[in-house]
């Protein structure tokens, strides 16, 4: 079989971007699970990168198919800078991801101001998706915003994962960690959400605001020693005060409760893979991956030198989350890294063409909407780099990919996406002669 030229093999990893993300998308997995109204208010509450087109799919069916009186639904959607969409009943804020920002801070007052109108006739919807844990901020007092910051910009930077990030958070909270379903009571609660994290644990989407937590105050305590992170007075006072423990299982809140997770990571890739199968590809799933981008992508790039050695036409997928201990001062998320150093461990290698990308449309970056989503690579891009006199290692020494593909215009720009379901990172693998080149 003729092998494809890299054109066409990055036309098939956006291919794969897309199925991925589309496997996700709130407007077409949302309707299949809502519940039927109730004979009070039905309150929407929702929060993360598809908040906005969460409460846009709950407009529609309960409005539109459905023919819910308006006034009987209202509430309010919290989502990342530029991740709104146009609502009638359900209004929606754009705040601050990854830090919390004043938007985000006033949104969530308001948030428990409607979760704690509800009554017992009353219906709580929440809409949860990544990215949930910077826009719910509600400080626990003493403690203020800006020390809340600190700390989720010292934990980001120091490569601790999602997870360890969130059991912090939720112990500094006022509405994460079981709170908001504290808040709803009496009214019954029905939470449907859209995961980002491996394993699909309720209590690490947007940091469990409706489920029970099983984190400790002594485990946020240690997280942060662990990772050599000294935290403002008040930070530690907070971490040390019973009263900022979170509600457990069992606790009463949890009685009129239910959860349903309605797109997973898992969803996302076996859209891919199916994509690649359908373009004639074997399909090698590694399933979801976590673990830092750099190694990953040494032992991703072992792997494609492997099946390059067996004539392997195939497509090496995964997904999952990466994370990046920074030391440098540069631009760039993990999925960026994990393809500069992959590039970098393939040098010398043709016949390969790979993209990692985050399905919510931003890779690390300042927060802004057009922020890259991740990065593509082949046989090329060193070449490409080094006639503009770029070195890789330098910029991956600084944790500058960003830059460095910017350059070359290796970047995946997508804009939001409206869904979050964590990273995909596909190399396709399909030999050509040596010293082939795309355009």
């Amino acid at each position: 079989m003729t092998s494809l030229p890299y054109t066409t093999q990055r036309a098939l990893l956006q291919r794969l971007f897309d199925a991925a993300v589309g496997a996700a998308d709130p407007l077409k997995v949302l309707p299949l699970h809502f519940p039927a109204p109730p004979r009070g208010r039905l309150i929407v509450l929702a929060a993360g990168k598809a908040a906005g087109a969460a409460a846009l799919a709950a407009e529609r069916h309960y409005l539109s198919s459905f023919g819910l009186e308006p006034e009987r639904l209202t509430g309010l959607a919290v989502t990342r800078h530029g991740h709104g969409r146009p609502t009638r009943r359900i209004a929606v804020v754009e705040a601050g991801h990854p830090f919390p920002d004043a938007a985000g801070l006033a949104a969530t007052e308001e948030t428990l101001r409607l979760a704690q109108s509800a009554e017992a006739d009353d219906l709580v919807l929440v809409l949860l998706s990544g990215g949930g844990s910077a826009n719910w901020v509600a400080p626990s007092p003493p403690v203020t915003l800006d020390e809340k910051q600190a700390v989720t910009r010292a934990l980001l930077r120091s490569g601790a994962s999602i997870g360890e990030i969130n059991a912090v958070r939720k112990h500094l909270s006022r509405i994460k960690g079981g709170r908001l379903a504290v808040a709803v009571r009496p009214a019954p609660l029905v939470t449907l959400a859209i995961s980002d994290v491996p394993r699909d644990d309720p209590s690490v989407i947007a940091s469990g605001p409706t489920v029970p937590d099983r984190t400790t105050l002594g485990d946020a305590r240690g997280i942060l020693e662990r990772y050599g992170i000294e935290p403002p007075p008040a930070v530690a006072a907070a971490l040390r005060d019973f009263d900022s423990e979170t509600p457990k299982p069992g606790h009463p809140a949890f009685s009129t409760a239910s959860y349903r997770i309605v797109a997973r990571p898992a969803d996302a890739l076996a859209a891919a893979a199916a994509e690649a199968r359908a373009a004639g590809f074997e399909v090698v799933s590694l399933g979801l991956v976590d673990g830092e981008a750099r190694a990953v992508a040494a032992d991703h790039a072992a792997q494609v030198r492997a099946l390059q050695a067996a004539g392997a036409r195939a497509v090496l997928l995964s997904g999952g989350e990466l994370t990046v201990t920074v030391s440098g001062n540069g631009q760039g998320g993990p999925n960026q890294e994990y393809v500069l150093a992959l590039a970098a461990a393939l040098e010398g290698v043709d016949g390969f063409c790979a993209l990692a990308a985050d399905t919510d449309g931003a890779d690390g970056g300042s927060g802004a909407p057009d922020d890259p989503a991740g990065a593509f690579c082949d046989a090329t891009t060193l070449q490409r780099g080094a006639a503009l006199g770029l070195d890789p290692a330098s910029f991956l020494a600084r944790n500058d990919a960003r830059q460095f593909f910017g350059r070359i215009g290796d970047l995946l720009v997508t804009g939001p996406t409206f869904t979050n379901v964590n990273d995909i990172r596909a190399v396709v693998i399909d030999s050509l002669p040596t010293g082939s080149l795309h355009p």
